[in-house]
């Protein structure tokens, strides 16, 4: 499985990163730290040109250049990439950035715990699902 993490805190990323390693020792993780870069990547567009398109997106929704939602509205909206699941995982509880990420079409909206060990957590949910019982699309 080929996971794109868009997380522009260092420290998230490598939280993220290496439990997503932990979990899914078989998966491929790819880090970008913005929507502008993402939207990059997914579309092989400068660095990018040889990516592989990934099978799951993990996306924060505050990021620089081009937020979350907006990345969120540009994938589900092209026909290439609408299928492509979308976790949003993200430090927000605003009931508007919930209702939002929903109305464009994610597909888990999930808190960042604080704590590491709650994080792991999150994450190995996350994997167990996503890359051990779902079925996604070719």
């Amino acid at each position: 499985m080929k996971i794109l993490l868009v997380e522009d805190s260092p420290s998230d990323a490598l939280f993220a990163t290496r439990a997503l390693k932990m979990h899914s020792p078989d998966s491929d993780v790819f880090h970008v730290k913005d929507g502008v870069e993402a939207m990059d990547f997914l579309n092989q567009r400068s660095n990018w040109s040889d990516a592989a398109r990934p099978d799951l997106i993990l996306l924060d929704l505050n990021l620089p250049r081009m937020n979350g939602h907006e990345v969120l509205r540009e994938i589900k909206s092209d026909h290439a990439l609408r299928r492509i699941p979308v976790v949003v995982l993200t430090t927000s509880y605003r009931e508007p950035d919930i209702f939002a990420a929903y109305d464009s079409h994610t597909n888990a909206y999930l808190v960042k715990p604080v704590d590491l060990s709650d994080f792991d957590r999150i994450v190995k949910v996350l994997t167990d699902f996503w890359v051990g019982a779902n079925r996604l699309p070719a």
